[in-house]
Order: C-alpha cells, then structure tokens, then sequence
C-alpha cells in the first residue's frame, strides 16, 4: 500500500500524525508521509487517518 497526501488541500490539522505516526509526520505547516510502501502492520491506522482527515487528501492504495 502506497499512502499520498495532496499538500495543496493538507489544512495541517495534523490527525493523520495522531491516527498513525509511523506513515505520517507534521514536518512543517503540512502533513508529509515519512515511509513507503506502508508496512503491512500499518495499513488499517492508514486507512483511518485517511478516513479522519477532514478535508480527504489523504490517499491509501
């Protein structure tokens, strides 16, 4: 599973950190993925930070 985020819509609420720290980081004002492929221990905290984020810029594939 490969994880993106589109920064140009990313509002830096910084929930995907929270939901899952191992793939997301707060770097700066804007949410970055820190790790790919998504280690397999990991994909279901993905997919809810994906689901969490108020704007849904936050892809899971």
């Amino acid at each position: 599973m490969i994880a993106t985020i589109d920064v140009d819509a990313c509002i830096g609420c910084g929930l995907c950190a929270n939901d899952c720290p191992e793939v997301f980081e707060m770097p700066a004002d804007k949410a970055a993925v820190k790790v790919t492929p998504v280690p397999a221990d990991k994909e279901e905290s993905c997919k809810t930070a994906a689901t969490n984020c108020p704007v849904q810029c936050i892809k899971c594939e």
